[in-house]
């Protein structure tokens, strides 16, 4: 077919079959600015231009290349490399880049789930701090049962210190996968052990739905301590005191979990941890909160 010639009039218009971009955006569903973005990195042109005014006419069979670049797209394949494999494409290649994107859309999907599920775990212990009382608080509530991942146990003759643990726990939660953008806590095997070293738990843990433990649920002490990580002295006593005057059965593990941080709040004057202590049932039911 013969190129149409254009006049030099910007009053005439070229060859009834080419199309304007005005109508060709609306037989392809795109629209005109990125029929222009298309042009001006060299993706996808217009079958002529007019010398006099600039203006882009396109040939309706161009549909066929647009209808590619959108199926591509569509597949969130850059431009980029749409652009590269175009001219010349054969079936062995677009193959090979779809297996390729295949892999990259996994790994999102994968990182898209974490995300969620990230946001409603957050959510959740956000929420509790909202509705915790003061950090004076005590009383025994019966908990239900919270999916965590445990980390490596810290030894007592290591010596470690917090964040020789913590740094410890995430090396750990790396090699094996865990999501440390969840809430994290410390784990003691015992009141005794959260009464001798309060500020290093026998294991670190990520709160995790897919996690590969479980805090059971039961009938737990629970108290809160207020400030930056590890300060629990204080916090430890008065959950001691309270059980000996309320003669409660401590029972152990003992979890501490951050319901503030640095997620949810700048001081660490207004950190907010759950204390939970497992315990015994009573022989009677006189304890507070039971």
């Amino acid at each position: 077919m013969n190129e149409p010639q254009f006049p030099t009039s910007k009053r005439l218009k070229p060859a009834k079959s080419l199309l304007s971009i005005k109508e060709f955006s609306e037989m392809s569903g795109l629209e005109q600015s990125t029929l222009r973005y298309w042009d001006d990195i060299g993706l996808f042109s217009p079958a002529h231009r007019n010398p006099d005014n600039s203006y882009r006419y396109y040939s309706p069979e161009q549909i066929i290349l647009v209808n590619f670049i959108k199926v591509l797209s569509s597949l969130h394949i850059p431009l980029k490399v749409i652009a590269s494999v175009s001219e010349n494409r054969t079936p062995e290649d677009i193959l090979r880049l779809m297996e390729q994107q295949e892999t990259i859309l996994d790994q999102e999907i994968t990182r898209l789930h974490e995300a969620h599920s990230t946001i409603h775990t957050l959510r959740d212990v956000m929420r509790q701090g909202l509705e915790a009382p003061d950090a004076e608080h005590i009383s025994v509530r019966r908990l239900a049962s919270m999916p965590i991942s445990l980390g490596p146990l810290n030894e007592p003759w290591e010596g470690l210190n917090f964040y020789q643990s913590f740094i410890r726990f995430c090396q750990y939660a790396k090699v094996n996968r865990f999501n440390t953008n969840n809430p994290i806590g410390g784990y003691y095997n015992s009141m005794e052990h959260f009464l001798r070293t309060p500020s290093v738990p026998s294991r670190f843990f990520s709160v995790d739905p897919r996690g590969n433990d479980v805090r059971a649920a039961g009938n737990y002490l629970v108290g809160y301590a207020q400030g930056y990580y590890g300060e629990l002295s204080e916090a430890t006593r008065r959950l001691d005191d309270f059980a000996a005057q309320q003669g409660l059965k401590l029972n152990g593990p003992v979890y501490v979990l951050y319901l503030r941080d640095e997620i949810s709040v700048k001081d660490t004057a207004d950190y907010l941890a759950q204390i939970c202590i497992a315990l015994e049932p009573p022989d009677h039911k006189g304890a507070t909160g039971w």
